[in-house]
């Protein structure tokens, strides 16, 4: 897929240059560093149960789930490495023209490539977490080999540390996402369908206070005619990469 039109780059880059703009990002963020959607044509869930992904479910039959698990999200997605959107993030983060990134992801790629305020609303695959004591041990710590895995405390079943169905987000890390879109005069969404809630309330948040919305998707998602003011339809990497290049010799933002 090509590059959006130099004029709608343009009038992007425009709407994020001396604004403070924040970033929400999707699975479609990473999909070119090798790790497929959830939704649409060849997502996950066309190939493996969401069901073996609600809590409940996973309570009652921990080791079916957590034999998928291992397979797509620690033997698979856990190779994958930050793409030049990724990397494109971080640099205007570190130029000062970046306050924040809100992610649905779980990955731990912006923070592979250098982003250092990520608030990850759907939590992370980089720990686990035990159902019965609560403790967070890192992966590296914990030897995925027999399953179910156990807490090396307390011996209690460990689920990975992101959000399932039938769990909350946690209550921290909603209110400094909805604080940084409120804060924020320009939100980039990029990769988002717009379908999972309450993460698709982000850009909503940012709009209502009155942040100029720009959209970077491959195809019109459920912000485009609700939410987002600017539309550049086109492969993530390579659009936030010519972004980048565009922003290269503005000013940074200047907070409020």
């Amino acid at each position: 897929m090509s590059l959006p039109e130099r004029h709608r780059l343009l009038e992007a880059a425009e709407a994020l240059r001396g604004s403070h703009p924040m970033a929400f990002t999707g699975a479609g963020m990473s999909v070119q560093s090798g790790i497929p959607p959830f939704r649409g044509p060849g997502g996950l869930w066309t190939t493996i149960d969401p069901a073996l992904f609600e809590i409940g479910a996973f309570r009652a039959r921990p080791l079916e789930s957590w034999r998928v698990i291992k397979e797509i999200f620690f033997d698979t997605l856990g190779r994958a490495r930050p793409n030049a959107g990724h990397e494109a993030l971080s640099r205007l983060e570190r130029a000062g023209r970046l306050s924040g990134i809100v992610t649905q992801n779980i990955d731990g790629l912006h923070q592979a490539a250098g982003s250092r305020v990520v608030y990850e609303f759907h939590g992370n695959m980089r720990r686990l977490r035990c159902l019965e004591c609560g403790r967070t041990p890192t992966l590296g710590a914990v030897s995925l080999e027999d399953l179910p895995p156990r807490c090396p405390a307390c011996g209690g079943l460990l689920k990975p540390d992101f959000i399932f169905f039938g769990e909350a987000i946690p209550a921290e890390v909603q209110e400094a996402s909805l604080s940084l879109a409120r804060f924020s005069k320009c939100c980039l969404v990029v990769g988002s369908t717009g379908e999972v809630y309450p993460a698709a309330y982000i850009p909503q948040e940012a709009r209502r206070h009155g942040a100029t919305i720009v959209e970077i998707n491959v195809r019109p998602s459920h912000f485009t005619d609700a939410v987002t003011d600017i539309f550049l339809q086109g492969p993530a990497a390579e659009t936030l990469a010519a972004l980048t290049e565009l922003l290269g010799g503005s000013a940074p933002f200047q907070k409020s």
